[in-house]
């Protein structure tokens, strides 16, 4: 089975953080660097990596697309992504969030690997992301928009339980500072 196209959703304006979230240092790199890593750790090819009009400096090699209306929500971003696939002829997406840098590179290549539609059950049981998107569902992706993401698409998907902890995501300078401290390699004994 060929591997999924890997989407980065990277336009989000991180307004509870206070703006430029993805490219604030997190444990010695920018924090959606992590997500990026973590993707080539996992043995996937460079993807899609949806930014905002600004651009993002942490995701070299990676195809950007640029989301010119950002505040349109998460769905609106998704869709670029979503359209992107579709119109490559690609029959599967791997949908990530930039914010979510304790994202485990062997849970993503068991995602990858899955059969699609498969996602991530979050902390309340409903499916999210990470989630792997089949050709179906990248069509009725592209016409997302609004803050909602792949959730509602996903009812019928797979559900993987991600590592503790691994879903995590950043919204706030102290969600970056617990975050970090995981992170932080610790000094040898």
């Amino acid at each position: 089975m060929a591997r999924p196209l890997v989407a980065v959703l990277a336009a989000g304006r991180g307004r509870r953080f206070g703006g430029g979230k993805l490219e604030t240092d997190c444990a010695g790199k920018p924090l959606g660097r992590w997500v990026i890593e973590a993707v080539e750790q996992a043995g996937l090819e460079p993807g899609l990596i949806v930014t905002g009009p600004e651009g993002v400096s942490f995701a070299a090699g990676w195809r950007a697309l640029v989301n010119r209306e950002p505040e349109a929500g998460l769905g609106s971003s998704l869709a670029l992504a979503a359209r992107a696939a579709f119109e490559a002829g690609d029959e599967a997406l791997l949908v990530l969030l930039a914010d979510m840098p304790l994202i485990d590179p062997d849970f993503l290549r068991g995602l990858a690997s899955a059969p699609a539609p498969a996602a991530t059950r979050q902390d309340d049981g409903r499916p999210g992301v990470p989630a792997l998107l089949d050709r179906t569902l990248i069509a009725q992706a592209m016409a997302l928009s609004g803050d909602r993401g792949a959730g509602p698409l996903l009812t019928g998907a797979s559900l993987w339980e991600a590592p503790p902890g691994a879903l995590l995501d950043v919204d706030t300078v102290e969600g970056l500072a617990k975050v970090a401290r995981v992170l932080r390699p610790r000094p040898a004994p």
